[in-house]
């Protein structure tokens, strides 16, 4: 089988709130709009997509725990993508953690899906890190396919 394309889609019964945030996270208008059901916005080929589910269904989408899946975006700035997020209304909760791949945070969008900021190791981190005296070597493996 052949797939064309992944959607990733957030259902949401806030859905012009959590349309304005993605707009202004994203810094984009969604690509395709049909007014309080759907939007959708492309960044690198990946198509996020937002829904409000039909009320018959909303209970199905309902969640009281944390889900395990996170939208993870990938910036080249995380300290610049951390205080952009902050004048959108939403402060990350905890500290910047340190990974074999980067440098990360956890954020939380409107609705309370997980936002995982994330930078690669490169120049960004070892400036912030120069300061502090802690830093942490990676070997990093690439592969070109």
């Amino acid at each position: 089988m052949q797939y064309n394309s992944i959607i990733i889609t957030i259902a949401t019964v806030n859905f012009d709130n959590i349309v304005s945030f993605y707009t202004q996270l994203l810094e984009q208008k969604p690509k395709k709009l049909i007014p309080h059901i759907y939007a959708e916005f492309q960044i690198s080929g990946l198509k996020l997509g937002i829904f409000k589910p039909k009320s018959a269904n909303e209970p199905e989408f309902v969640t009281y725990v944390q889900s395990p899946l996170s939208l993870c975006l990938e910036v080249n700035n995380l300290e610049t993508a951390i205080s952009h997020l902050t004048s959108l209304g939403c402060t990350p909760p905890g500290a910047i953690s340190t990974a074999s791949h980067g440098q990360e945070i956890y954020a939380y969008d409107p609705d309370g899906n997980r936002l995982i900021l994330h930078q690669s190791h490169q120049e960004g981190i070892e400036n912030r890190e120069q300061g502090t005296g802690n830093r942490e070597q990676a070997n990093i493996i690439t592969t070109d396919n």
